[in-house]
């Protein structure tokens, strides 16, 4: 795997596996321990541990320590940069469909429901 060489790369990269997002998903309802986290997949203690490495190299995860636990917790602020970065493409694909739009209300005008008859 090659290392991602900046922040938002890092974090798309962490997230292109779905059991990462996964582990996320169930990290947005609370901090859990990797115990916890493991139980809905069928893989190792040590796989759960890999991904959870790689979720906090990219900032997406913090781990506290609490006796011998080590809860791991969400952090928003990659994802929010992850926002930001696509509101741009988001305003892209809404000028496009606005255009399409547009351009089929000026085909079908002065036909019900679109249709030729």
């Amino acid at each position: 795997m090659q290392v991602a060489t900046d922040p938002l790369s890092a974090t798309l990269s962490a997230l292109a596996d779905p059991t990462r997002r996964a582990i996320l998903a169930r990290l947005a309802e609370g901090e859990a321990t990797v115990g916890e986290l493991a139980e809905p997949f069928d893989i190792s203690l040590p796989a759960v541990s890999r991904h959870l490495k790689v979720l906090e190299a990219a900032g997406l995860i913090s781990r506290g320590r609490e006796a011998q636990w080590r809860p791991a917790r969400l952090e928003a602020g990659p994802l929010k940069d992850i926002a930001s970065w696509l509101e741009h493409y988001r305003r892209f694909w809404d000028g496009s469909f606005d255009k399409m739009d547009a351009y089929l209300a000026e085909l079908t005008k002065g036909k019900p429901h679109g249709r030729k008859h």
